[in-house]
């Protein structure tokens, strides 16, 4: 809370319900220091702007889903409130597409800081929006733990590799009733990982790649999808996406896109076909999506989560 600068005269927006564990937390915490919480029951790009604006709101937790969906407000709709009570914001829960960060920072200003944590509590980092707007993509340096990079065989690589992330020094944990899920965190110096993969730079900061289980092999090639959706979400008839892998009895795994547009009318196989070329201009080839289909909406937690798993048996059973 003292990254962030609350203190007992916030008034802190949760856009998200209180039954996840970071709304919850940085709730609670803002209350207990005599500051105003002010919670929405789901989150509404336009709602959550009426409510920085009755409320005089100074803080709030976001995450990148949320932005997209502010920023897809028509220009008209978002110069008709005002903001200007925001003193710092913050957010996580998923890396955010630079281009959206810094479209976020054009209209609320440098106050958009930004953490990286798990559930499972083993490490964390901040990086305020200053430095961010230095190294952009930065989630920032060491709070809790000491972060490690490991190859596939556990060695520890040099900056500007990219590996899965373990922390040193976090809180202990276990999965419930789950042994070998809490034993495959571990490595052999006991450092613990929950599946993320990035790479630090010469002076310490972090930046995140992907999960590793949503990386996807196609032709014996490593694919991570974040690269491909941050793009898609930065196209303007583009609200929400989602990239993954699907079976492939050639590659072993095609990448798949599933789009949900900011106008449904323009769901259709000619507005596919142009987004895919519109990718392969500002993608290499073999990231980019085989196809793209369209939902009118993609699965999502209230606290913005995805659940890519859905997506995957749905348009992997629709598999020939």
């Amino acid at each position: 809370m003292d990254a962030v600068g609350i203190t007992g005269d916030a008034v802190y927006l949760s856009p998200a319900p209180l039954y996840h564990t970071a709304p919850s937390f940085w709730s609670m915490t803002v209350q207990a220091l005599g500051a105003t919480t002010v919670v929405m029951e789901r989150f509404d790009p336009e709602q959550a702007l009426a409510c920085i604006e009755r409320y005089r709101v100074t803080h709030g937790q976001f995450v990148p889903a949320m932005f997209v969906r502010m920023l897809k407000l028509p220009e008209s709709v978002r110069a008709s409130y005002d903001v200007s009570s925001l003193r710092r914001v913050v957010h996580a829960a998923a890396p955010c597409p630079m281009a959206i960060k810094r479209q976020m920072i054009d209209w609320w200003g440098p106050i958009i800081d930004e953490y990286y944590a798990a559930s499972e509590a083993v490490g964390a980092s901040f990086i305020r929006a200053e430095d961010w707007l230095a190294r952009p993509g930065s989630v920032g340096r060491p709070l809790v733990g000491v972060p490690h990079i490991l190859d596939d065989e556990g060695a520890e690589l040099p900056p500007g590799e990219v590996g899965e992330i373990y922390y040193e020094g976090g809180h202990p944990f276990e999965y419930l009733k789950d042994e070998a899920k809490t034993a495959a965190s571990r490595d052999t110096h006991g450092w613990v990982t929950v599946g993320d993969v990035g790479y630090l730079d010469e002076d310490g900061y972090l930046f995140l790649t992907d999960r590793r289980h949503h990386m996807i092999i196609s032709s014996g090639v490593n694919i991570y999808p974040q690269e491909a959706e941050d793009l898609l979400v930065t196209h303007p008839k583009v609200l929400d996406a989602a990239v993954f892998g699907i079976p492939d009895l050639e590659m072993g795994q095609s990448v798949k896109g599933v789009v949900q547009t900011v106008d449904p009318a323009e769901a259709t196989e000619q507005f596919a076909d142009e987004l895919l070329a519109w990718l392969r201009d500002r993608l290499a080839h073999y990231k980019c999506p085989r196809s793209i289909s369209f939902q009118s909406q993609l699965p999502r937690t209230d606290a913005g989560k995805l659940y890519k798993r859905d997506l995957i048996t749905k348009y992997s059973n629709d598999q020939p």
